[in-house]
């Protein structure tokens, strides 16, 4: 089965017609969701999962679109299910980031929640400061966690895959 893709704004008109699975942290959810969407983790997507979530919200059949912060998350989704459901899969170009522009009625909630990209600088940036530090202070042998980090950067940015991004989603304060 193929993976389409559609617009924020074409996914802002039919929400309502379909299955819009938020594959974001708990916590990004509660900051900001698309009402009548069910939230599963990307870190926890199974193909049984999404078929049971369907069935209990009655949408089976129906299109399940995928919504991320940006869309880089709902490419991993997508690629973790095809195949593997009857219903098709649609990833909504620019996630969350691109709904605020359109039409689509979102609810604000607490503004307390730190996205997940944030997370990911901020661990990566307290990591390269630490090695710096202790490189300076302690050993020199210590300069190698900032390179360490410098090269997980570089990897993550050359794959578009992030494993510190997938470690810190399944951080408690998370879920």
């Amino acid at each position: 089965m193929t993976i389409e893709r559609h617009s924020a704004q074409q996914a802002a008109e039919q929400h309502h017609q379909c299955c819009v699975i938020d594959i974001r942290t708990a916590a990004e959810v509660k900051a900001c969701h698309l009402p009548g969407s069910i939230h599963i983790p990307v870190n926890e997507i199974t193909p049984e999962r999404v078929r049971g979530a369907l069935h209990d919200a009655g949408k089976t059949g129906q299109p399940v679109y995928l919504l991320c912060q940006s869309g880089k998350r709902a490419d991993m989704a997508a690629n973790t299910l095809n195949g593997q459901l009857d219903e098709p899969l649609i990833i909504i170009e620019g996630g969350v980031n691109a709904l605020t522009e359109t039409s689509a009625t979102l609810v604000n909630g607490t503004k307390t929640a730190i996205s997940l990209e944030c997370q990911v600088r901020i661990a990566a940036g307290g990591l390269v400061v630490t090695g710096v530090l202790t490189g300076f202070f302690i050993h020199p042998a210590f300069f190698a966690l900032s390179g360490f980090v410098g090269t997980g950067l570089m990897f993550a940015g050359i794959t578009d895959t992030c494993a510190m991004g997938m470690l810190i989603a399944r951080m408690p304060w998370n879920r």
